[in-house]
């Protein structure tokens, strides 16, 4: 019998497409791997089932779920984009609702962000599916309920009212217990203490079920996989509008978090980093995406870990990428620290070629960084800059939209990534819409980017349409740009070229909202 059970849901063709297909990353289910990690560290015995990477049939994971025999199954679900964690949540709860059909007694656990979000909506509208959830990040909260003395019987029969940071189902209501804490500082190695990699599936060899980003692998899909996710931090200290990052800090009940309120970060040491580096480069792992927010935000940490990386040797092997804010770009020591290291490309938020809107939505950041030269700093280091913009952010007119479209040709970073401006769950401009009873999403689905009934933020000019119908138009404009193409075969070869272009044979389908 296994304490618990980590699934990881599948996402579907709903979600993303036709690029699901071919073009769309398999990732590393990272809270999986670290909630695992975190409970058998103190003697549970777990495990984890990945519908996503094994694509397996529901026949098949009942299957499995028969042959381990858990107590306890818990769904942590949380994605590689920040919107992942709403638009997985309708795979997660079908999942959920055929495992109760044949296991009514096995406790089914939710954490993600949206249990952080929308706690008390997420008990109402799954009521008898989801029989738990985790409020804030879960970590001690999960530990808590894998202490009680639950073999057999029904959910209903748990003492749950001892247990911090959980919600359920009291009195035909939602009910939450008090807030429990988030793991502190000073404990992060100790209680977060790695990753269980040796619990996911594999087909001939370690993380081969897994595949990067296309971009990321330099639009060549035999560089894809073996693929792994890691975070060397948790959390941004910024309080950016749009975002929902900082709910993984949440330490409260309110009904509808805002990220904004929650913001911090905690680091684990370089040491222990390096160490779960040092495990996927044995299991043969070269492609590897840091996923932290603000990687290079402290040098206390980013610092001493590159150079254990540039010591060890990887560095040439390793194909690595960052994220960063463009106003912590401002040292060529450290890019040529960050090159030496393997990190071969810096994810940029850009988000506007307007300063107006782009000061509006970033706090007031960025008002002295020239964009341009911190692109060409990058270059100059070695390190290819990808460029991320958001069209329909307050105060976006078509004119400012076609701004932004302006400031990427002329960039012309090797990477282009583009969304409507949405409403995430846990951002201030979700409580903003709920507040002004803007439209939202009606399906979990619909929370992708990629949807076909992906729902904008209309501002005072723009209706949601128009806004992602310029987002699509913008993409094909800029994937088509005779300099991009050039650029691209000229750093990255012929196929790389041509394998852009297969992709941009497909065209997402959008149903309109406004009509």
């Amino acid at each position: 019998m296994k304490d618990c059970l980590f699934i990881a849901p599948r996402i579907s063709k709903a979600t993303y497409q036709e690029l699901a297909e071919n073009f769309t990353a398999i990732e590393t289910p990272t809270w999986s791997l670290l909630l695992a990690e975190s409970c058998r560290s103190i003697g549970f015995d777990v495990s984890i089932l990945d519908m996503n990477a094994e694509r397996l049939t529901d026949g098949q994971m009942l299957l499995r779920i028969s042959n381990e025999d858990p107590r306890f199954i818990c769904f942590p679900v949380y994605g590689s984009n920040p919107n992942s964690g709403s638009l997985m949540m309708g795979d997660a709860i079908l999942l959920a609702e055929t495992i109760k059909e044949t296991f009514p007694n096995i406790p089914i656990i939710f954490v993600g962000s949206h249990m952080q979000a929308r706690p008390n909506q997420v008990l109402l509208d799954h009521k008898g599916i989801v029989d738990i959830i985790l409020t804030g990040e879960g970590v001690y909260a999960l530990r808590n309920l894998l202490k009680l003395d639950y073999t057999v019987g029904a959910p209903e029969l748990l003492n749950l009212d001892s247990v911090k940071g959980i919600g359920f189902i009291k009195d035909g209501n939602p009910f939450l217990t008090p807030p429990e804490k988030i793991v502190p500082q000073e404990r992060m190695d100790i209680d977060l203490p790695g990753y269980a990699w040796d619990l996911l599936p594999y087909k001939e060899s370690p993380l081969d079920l897994y595949r990067s980003h296309f971009f990321h692998a330099e639009y060549q899909h035999d560089k894809r996989t073996p693929f792994a996710a890691i975070y060397t931090s948790l959390g941004c200290m910024f309080k950016c509008s749009f975002c929902m990052i900082n709910l993984i800090n949440k330490n409260d009940n309110d009904s509808i978090g805002v990220a904004s309120n929650y913001s911090g970060m905690r680091f684990w040491s370089p040491e222990l980093i390096a160490g779960e580096f040092d495990k996927l480069w044995e299991m043969g792992v070269r492609t590897i995406r840091i996923s932290d927010e603000m990687f290079l935000l402290n040098r206390k940490y980013y610092v001493p870990l590159c150079e254990m990386l540039r010591d060890r040797g990887y560095g040439e092997e390793l194909l690595m990428w960052v994220y960063s804010r463009v106003d912590t770009i401002n040292d060529k020591s450290n890019l040529k620290l960050l090159r030496d290291a393997g990190i071969k490309m810096v994810s940029l938020g850009v988000e506007s070629g307007n300063k107006k809107v782009r000061l509006e939505v970033t706090k007031g950041k960025f008002e002295e960084v020239d964009i341009k030269d911190v692109i060409q700093k990058c270059r100059d280091a070695g390190i290819e800059p990808m460029a991320n913009y958001m069209f329909g952010l307050p105060g976006d007119t078509y004119e400012s939209m076609l701004e932004t479209l302006q400031l990427s040709l002329e960039l012309n970073t090797t990477v282009w990534n583009a969304y409507a401006a949405t409403a995430l769950p846990g951002s201030q401009l979700y409580k903003d819409c709920v507040d002004k009873n803007i439209p939202l999403p009606q399906t979990y689905n619909d929370w992708s980017f990629f949807s076909e009934n992906t729902i904008g933020i209309p501002t005072e000019e723009l209706t949601s349409d128009q806004i992602i119908e310029f987002r699509d138009w913008a993409y094909q404009v800029y994937h088509t740009y005779p300099p991009f193409l050039y650029t691209i075969e000229k750093k990255y070869g012929k196929i790389a070229k041509e394998n852009i272009l297969n992709q941009n044979k497909i065209s997402l389908k959008r149903n309109k909202i406004n009509d």
